[in-house]
């Protein structure tokens, strides 16, 4: 049970790299984290250390490649707290390599484009009215400084597929995301800025393909930053490059592409007659 006035945390991907790392030092500081991940025995695992270590966490299983488990990890969410001060969008996968092929997600979409944006796209949705009424509250996108503009004659990549190429819209995405979602926010006591944690970070997913140059600890720093550092308090829309605010891909900063990517989520993501209300 949650302790009164206890702060809560929802970090997506927090069984492994850095998300377990920002998940065990939130939980030493004395929020509630909840852990997410796809595998429960690691899940579980996490959520041990962190009690270990005096902390107050829950894991919570749900495959993101599939919109129906994330509209049930919200559920989830909003069984499991009252309250959601902090929702860190970590989770995400790779390039696949150089010799990566094109797969597609549940429900049909592009496999990079619907698990590093369009799952995070829906939960924060989902999650919003929670996360207002835990004002003020915070929303983190976990992005990267691999950024490509979008095509948005084919979004989902269905002509000469690279495995970069959907890593690096996907990831730029999250970062329209990001600036939409604080003019809409604007008001509300929650802020949302998106980052770049660290360059090749000493994670499996980078160990797969490269060597590591950077650390986990710089990436878990950079993005604690974000999360509870008052100096964050009350700014909103920003990108950064580890800690330091930066230039994202000048398709960020264009309306129209916003307005054509919000479009386009809503409805893959099933949102448009919510939204419309």
């Amino acid at each position: 049970m949650a302790k009164p006035n206890e702060k809560t945390a929802l970090i997506t991907g927090s069984t492994d790299g850095v998300g377990r790392m920002v998940a065990a030092r939130l939980g030493k500081g004395g929020w509630r984290v909840l852990v997410h991940g796809r595998d429960r025995a690691r899940g579980e695992r996490v959520v041990a250390k962190i009690k270990a270590a005096g902390g107050s966490a829950e894991f919570l299983q749900a495959d993101l490649s599939s919109l129906a488990e994330v509209r049930r990890l919200a559920t989830q969410v909003q069984q499991t707290t009252k309250r959601l001060d902090l929702l860190i969008n970590n989770a995400g996968i790779g390039s696949g390599g150089p010799q990566g092929t094109r797969e597609v997600s549940a429900d049909g979409h592009e496999l990079r484009f619907a698990v590093n944006y369009l799952a995070g796209f829906l939960l924060t949705h989902l999650l919003l009215p929670l996360i207002k009424q835990s004002a003020p509250a915070r929303i983190v996108n976990v992005s990267s400084l691999g950024q490509q503009a979008i095509d948005f004659d084919d979004v989902m990549l269905m002509h000469d597929y690279s495995g970069m190429r959907a890593y690096r819209q996907s990831k730029l995405a999250q970062i329209l995301f990001t600036i939409d979602l604080a003019h809409e926010l604007e008001g509300t006591g929650v802020t949302v800025n998106a980052l770049h944690p660290a360059t090749f970070m000493n994670t499996n997913m980078v160990r797969q393909f490269g060597t590591p140059i950077s650390t986990v600890e710089e990436g878990a720093e950079a993005i604690l930053k974000l999360a509870i550092s008052p100096d964050l308090e009350g700014r909103s829309g920003l990108y950064f490059n580890g800690q330091n605010e930066a230039q994202a891909n000048a398709q960020a900063y264009d309306a129209q592409a916003r307005r054509r990517l919000k479009a386009l989520s809503l409805e893959l993501a099933g949102l448009v007659a919510m939204n419309a209300r």
